[in-house]
């Protein structure tokens, strides 16, 4: 029974980080029809109604921590989906797959930052790996300019590892699927005062973009959360860490196979240190045996 739901486990994870890669591309081709912001309002206040359909009753009852933990867990969502859809506007989707996962690499600099705890040897020789494949990725080939959308896409790093400090920070306050919708409400907020001070309503929207905002919505927000929260309960910390790196990987798939695009040995090689940036950072092959052996075991039994 257990080696099923081990198994199951990992199969939810690897849909999760297929279904992840594909955003990149849906999102893009949506960008043509609706403004940023708007993509993103009805994005999160759909994703927010869904999930309040499971949590109405814990969400009336929760703590003022929780209300306030879910509310700085929205801001920054908001924030880092918000330079990433932005910067997808003046990039690629698989630049912007492999740029979003250098969180993985950041986020133990932002905890030394904040809570004191200093980075491993695996996380300083991932940090470098990072900087040298985010200078074959973004610059130019004379290594001068780099991509507006790029670097946007780098600030949306920032955020989403803001996000895991406060997820770390805010989690005993409430349940999961509690605290993600009320940050998924409060994202919607933002989103939505965004889209109407600073973006046209959408206009002649074909009923493409409609689906793929419901795509978005429901199978790369709802369904993956679920699929998630579900896989890494019986799956090893750091075996999960591993699968949902693959979001990028898929990312850059699909972008080559229905976006067209174009991948040179240049920006290849700045995908393969991003990458093995993100695996040693998440799988600190440098680090304590004794810490390693402990992440080895599930979440629960």
């Amino acid at each position: 029974m257990k080696k099923n739901q081990s198994l199951l486990g990992k199969l939810a994870l690897l849909v999760t980080a297929i279904l992840w890669g594909t955003s990149f591309v849906v999102l893009k081709n949506t960008l043509d029809s609706i403004g940023t912001l708007w993509v993103l309002a009805l994005r999160f206040t759909f994703s927010a109604l869904i999930m309040l359909c499971v949590t109405f009753r814990s969400v009336r009852h929760a703590s003022a921590r929780c209300l306030k933990g879910g509310a700085w867990m929205g801001a920054a969502l908001a924030a880092a989906y918000i330079v990433q859809t932005y910067g997808l506007v003046y990039t690629t989707p698989g630049k912007n797959a492999f740029l979003t996962s250098t969180y993985c690499v950041l986020t133990p600099f932002f905890s030394w930052a904040v809570y004191r705890r200093r980075p491993e040897l695996s996380h300083l020789i991932a940090a470098l790996f990072c900087v040298a494949g985010i200078g074959f990725i973004s610059l130019s080939e004379g290594f001068t300019d780099v991509n507006v959308g790029d670097l946007l896409t780098l600030f949306c790093g920032v955020f989403y590892s803001i996000h895991i400090l406060l997820i770390e920070r805010f989690s005993d306050s409430g349940d999961a699927a509690t605290l993600s919708t009320i940050q998924f409400a409060v994202a919607a907020c933002i989103c939505w005062i965004g889209a109407l001070l600073f973006e046209s309503p959408p206009v002649n929207v074909p009923a493409e973009a409609w689906l793929s905002i419901a795509y978005l919505t429901v199978m790369c927000t709802a369904v993956c959360f679920f699929l998630q929260a579900w896989g890494i309960r019986y799956t090893p910390v750091t075996t999960a860490a591993m699968i949902m790196t693959l979001e990028a990987v898929f990312g850059v798939l699909i972008s080559i196979l229905f976006y067209h695009e174009v991948v040179t040995a240049k920006i290849a090689l700045g995908f393969a240190l991003v990458f093995a940036a993100v695996l040693m950072a998440e799988l600190r092959p440098f680090g304590s045996a004794r810490r390693r052996n402990t992440e080895d075991e599930p979440c629960v039994n």
